[in-house]
């Protein structure tokens, strides 16, 4: 008889193989499995890296933030910091955020998708400029243990300006 642990030992063995042999990278990595997860279902290509887009879209690279909280939202963390404000909304404009025409923002209850949302890059950016310079002003006046900027879109955001494909 099979105890959990083997069970679990072998699906765990069987999906980083078969990430490998997908070139889709480590799924334990990160979220990438949700990643992984969520182009399936959409049905986008999956990135090849972690670094960079997520998955490929209709319109090219794409962006996945997924949640399991009870509320969606999305968490874009550990953005690097430049020097000026100037180059740093250069940098998220051009780099981070608004390259990516599609941003899908995911909530997970257990290991279902249970809602998704589609926001514009450029929606992205509206909203979370504003938070992400407040947080670089923050930053490069203090001495913090993690400089990385972060903000988050809220469900009242997401509501408002997205669209529910799932």
């Amino acid at each position: 008889m099979t105890t959990p642990e083997q069970k679990f030992q072998q699906l765990f063995e069987e999906m980083y193989e078969l990430c490998q042999e997908q070139d889709w990278g480590d799924p334990f990595s990160y979220a990438r499995s949700r990643e992984i997860h969520l182009a399936g279902i959409l049905g986008h290509q999956i990135a090849k890296t972690y670094s960079g887009a997520d998955a490929v879209d209709q319109n090219g690279e794409a962006e996945y933030k997924t949640t399991i909280d009870k509320r969606i939202n999305g968490t874009y963390n550990g953005i690097s910091v430049q020097n000026t404000w100037e180059e740093q909304e250069v940098y998220l404009i051009e780099e981070k955020i608004g390259k990516y025409s599609n941003h899908y923002i995911g909530r997970y209850e257990r290991a279902k998708v249970v809602e998704v949302w589609k926001l514009t890059g450029d929606d992205v950016l509206m909203i979370l400029l504003p938070k992400l310079k407040k947080d670089w002003e923050r930053k490069i006046k203090g001495n913090h243990k993690d400089p990385r900027l972060s903000a988050n879109l809220c469900k009242r955001e997401i509501y408002q300006y997205g669209t529910q494909i799932l």
